[in-house]
C-alpha cells in the first residue's frame, strides 16, 4: 500500500531523475531470475544525492512513527536496505541491525548482525520488493530470533500478485513510498516515456516471466 500520492509521485519522479529506475522496452534488461524486463530498480544510487536520500529518509522515518509507532529497532535488508535502514534509524535516533540473506559460514554465524533482545518491537526497511521472497526472508530471521516484526516500509514496489501472495502468507503489513503503477505514470506524464511505452510497461508487468519485447 502506498502513503499517500503525492508522496508517490514525488518519490516516483525522484528515482527517475537520478537513474535508479531506469526503462527501456526496446532493450531489456535481464535480471537474475533470467526474466527480461524493460525496467531495471538500484535504489542505492539514491544514497549518493543527498537531498534525494533525505526525501527518502525523512518521509521514511515519519512514516515508520505514523504506522507503526516508534519501533524498539530498525532493521534493513542487506544488502540493498542496509544504507537507507541506517539512514531512517539515525533519524528516529533508534538502534539498528540489518539481515543477511543467510547466516555467515564462519564466525558466530550470524544473520542478524547488530544487537537485538528477544521481544523488541522492529520495523523492517527495504529498498525494492518485487517477489518478496528475500524481504520475507528477512522477517522470518527476525522472528526467529524472538523479535516482534511491526511491518515494513520500502521504497519502491513492483506490486506483482505473487508478492502479494507471499506478504499475506505471512499476515505482515507492508507500506511502500511509490510503486509501479506510480512509476509509468509519472514516466509517461514527464514523457520519459510515450504512450506506447507504457503501454509495453504495463503489459509486461501482467506476466514478467513470459514477456517479450517483439
Amino acid at each position: 500500500m502506498i502513503l499517500d500520492k503525492e508522496t508517490a509521485k514525488k518519490t516516483a519522479e525522484l528515482l527517475l531523475q537520478i537513474k535508479a529506475i531506469k526503462l527501456d522496452p526496446q532493450e531489456p534488461f535481464t535480471w537474475a531470475s533470467g526474466w527480461k524486463s524493460p525496467i531495471y530498480c538500484d535504489n542505492r544510487i539514491v544514497l549518493s544525492y543527498p537531498p534525494i536520500r533525505n526525501f527518502i529518509r525523512e518521509n521514511m522515518a515519519k512514516s515508520v512513527e505514523e504506522l507503526y509507532g516508534k519501533p524498539d529497532v530498525i532493521a534493513g535488508v542487506a544488502t540493498g536496505a542496509i544504507g537507507i535502514g541506517m539512514l531512517v534509524a539515525e533519524y528516529l535516533g533508534l538502534p539498528f541491525v540489518y539481515v543477511r540473506p543467510e547466516p555467515k559460514k564462519h564466525g558466530r554465524q550470524n544473520q542478524i548482525e547488530g544487537y537485538l533482545e528477544t521481544g523488541q518491537n522492529v520495523v523492517v526497511i527495504e529498498d525494492l520488493i518485487s517477489t518478496g521472497k528475500s524481504s520475507l526472508n528477512a522477517v522470518k530471521a527476525l522472528k526467529k530470533a524472538g523479535a516482534n516484526v511491526k511491518g515494513m516500509l520500502a521504497i519502491f514496489s513492483y506490486g506483482f500478485d505473487v508478492a502479494k501472495e507471499n506478504i499475506d502468507s505471512e499476515e505482515l503489513q507492508v507500506n511502500v513510498l511509490s510503486n509501479y503503477d506510480n512509476l509509468v505514470d509519472q514516466a509517461y506524464q514527464t514523457n520519459y516515456l510515450n504512450k506506447e511505452e507504457a503501454e509495453t510497461l504495463k503489459r509486461w508487468r501482467l506476466d514478467p516471466a513470459n514477456w517479450s519485447p517483439k
